[in-house]
């Protein structure tokens, strides 16, 4: 007897494609942009490795490039952040959208607190950020710093992406579930660049160079008129899973701080 296959509703502001059945997910799932593209298959048998993050141990570059909204090119309107996330070879490997008030996204613009949620093939949720709501006035400093928290699974904590206080380039330090700084990430003095790409250096504990996270230049028209972003992080292949998910998790720490404008 032919089995009826199962189908999930999903929010009408995604992305569809009622050629793709996606396995049954919890309520808050979302379907994520699919179609022609092809999705990254995901490696086996890889031991102590939190769900999900398996695509990490085979991958040492993500590419990342976020959704420009009609509405807020329109009107100016913010809206969620949304992102696809693909590998060297344009496959697709994750999909990120940010968790926020109405409210909190128009008044607060990039101090706003919000939840991002990475979701893998299957709109299974495989990394949960949480950053919590920042002064953007000098007058709140030190408690004005950027910090976001990340658990992976969701609820569990791997870590944490820190903003230092300087005075001249960006630094920011990646902590461990024991709050042990374990990498560094250091940006240009001028973090906005015109015609060019930006990069963050990410350091190891010795301050060796060990990767990057680049801000790509994306066109004048766009640059000026929305703030949808492309991005890419780079790192060792052989880094920990755990310590590559945190450099991505950076990504969009660096985007909200940075270029939410």
């Amino acid at each position: 007897m032919m089995q009826m296959k199962e189908y999930k509703e999903v929010p009408q502001d995604v992305p569809q494609d009622d050629t793709v059945v996606r396995q049954p997910t919890s309520a808050d799932a979302v379907r994520i942009p699919s179609g022609p593209e092809n999705w990254m298959s995901i490696p086996v048998g890889m031991p102590n490795c939190p769900q999900g993050l398996e695509y990490l141990t085979a991958l040492d570059q993500l590419l990342v490039s976020q959704k420009i909204e009609k509405l807020e090119l329109l009107t100016g309107f913010e809206t969620k952040n949304r992102f696809k996330i693909k590998n060297s070879l344009g496959q697709n490997v994750y999909f990120a959208y940010e968790e926020s008030d109405c409210c909190t996204r128009n008044m607060l613009g990039r101090a706003r607190p919000f939840e991002m949620k990475i979701l893998d093939n299957f709109q299974n949720e495989v990394l949960h950020l949480t950053r919590p709501f920042r002064c953007d006035v000098l007058c709140c400093f030190p408690d004005c710093l950027n910090a976001v928290e990340v658990s992976a699974p969701p609820g569990q904590v791997i870590g944490t992406v820190e903003q230092v206080c300087t005075f001249l380039r960006p630094k920011l330090n990646i902590k461990n579930s024991f709050g042990d700084t374990v990498l560094h990430i250091e940006g240009p003095i001028c973090p906005c660049k015109c015609f060019s790409d930006t990069n963050f250096k990410v350091l190891s504990a010795n301050n060796e160079e060990i990767g990057k996270i680049s801000k790509q230049w994306s066109g004048l028209g766009r640059e000026l008129f929305t703030d949808a972003d492309y991005f890419s992080v780079t790192f060792p292949l052989n880094l920990d899973v755990r310590m590559k998910a945190l450099i991505f998790a950076a990504l969009f720490l660096i985007d909200v701080v940075y270029y939410e404008h």
